[in-house]
C-alpha cells in the first residue's frame, strides 16, 4: 500500500501515543524481540541528553534485513516492552503494523505528514549506522529528520568509518551540541558516548532456548 494511502485503526497499542506541536519526540524503532534494559538505557539517555519531552518505542512488524524466523508476534513483544520500559516518558506503540508500513522511510513520512509542528527525532544504535546504507531510502531518512547515533560496544570505530557516516558527515554536530539537535534542520546528526549497555536482543532469545524452563 503507499505511504500517501496509508490509514490508522485506533485501537489498543496500534494508537499514536498523543502529542502536540512544538514537543520534541524521540524515534526508537526495532523488533524489540525481547525488549531488554539496554533498550532502557538508551532510551533514557536519549531523553536526558537531547533534551526529549518523550520516545516512542515503534515495534516493528519485522526487519527486512533480518531472519524472521524467531520473531515473536508484534502484541506479544509490545507488551513486553511495555514491562521493560516502566517509565511516564516512554510509549510503546505498534502502529506501523497498523498502518501497514514495512520500511522505515515510509514510518517516518507518515509521522511527517500526520504530525507537521512536532519536532521527531530518530534515535538508533551504532551497530545501525554501520548497516544504515542498506536501508531502504536512507538519504531521505537522513532529509526527513534529525538523527541520533548511539554508542553500542564493539561499534565506536565500525560505525564511524561506515559509508553513511562519511557520506552524512557534513551534518555531524558536536556532541556538546545535542540538546539543539531536535531544533535543527536535517540532514543533522549526532554521535553520543557513554555509558554502554552489552545486552541483546539477539543473546537473550539464545538464552531462552537454552533455558530448562523453555525460555518462560
Amino acid at each position: 500500500m503507499p505511504p500517501s494511502r496509508f490509514r490508522l485503526r485506533p485501537s489498543g497499542l496500534a494508537r499514536l501515543p498523543r502529542v502536540a506541536p512544538g514537543m520534541r519526540i524521540g524515534l526508537y524503532g526495532g523488533s524489540f524481540n525481547p525488549a531488554h534494559a539496554g533498550h532502557r538505557h538508551v532510551s533514557l539517555m536519549s531523553l536526558k541528553r537531547l533534551g526529549l519531552d518523550s520516545i516512542w518505542w515503534i515495534v516493528t512488524p519485522g526487519n527486512p534485513l533480518k531472519d524472521p524466523g524467531e520473531l515473536a508476534s508484534t502484541s506479544v513483544r509490545a507488551k513486553e516492552a511495555r514491562k521493560v520500559a516502566s517509565h511516564p516518558r516512554i510509549d510503546v506503540t505498534v502502529f506501523e503494523e497498523a498502518i501497514g508500513a514495512r520500511y522505515t522511510v515510509d514510518t517516518l513520512a507518515y509521522l511527517k505528514r500526520r504530525y507537521p509542528g512536532v519536532k521527531f527525532v530518530w534515535i538508533m544504535g551504532a551497530d545501525n549506522l554501520a548497516s544504515f546504507h542498506r536501508w531502504r531510502g536512507w538519504r531521505r531518512i537522513a532529509r526527513m529528520m534529525p538523527i541520533a547515533i548511539i554508542d553500542r560496544p564493539g561499534w565506536t570505530l565500525k560505525a564511524g568509518r561506515s559509508r553513511s557516516a562519511i557520506t552524512l558527515s557534513g551534518g555531524r554536530i558536536a556532541e556538546s551540541e545535542a540538546p539543539a539537535l531536535p531544533d535543527l534542520a536535517p540532514p543533522a546528526w549526532v554521535f553520543l558516548h557513554g555509558p554502554r549497555s552489552f545486552l541483546s536482543s539477539t543473546e537473550l532469545r539464545r538464552l531462552r532456548r537454552t533455558s530448562p524452563f523453555g525460555g518462560r
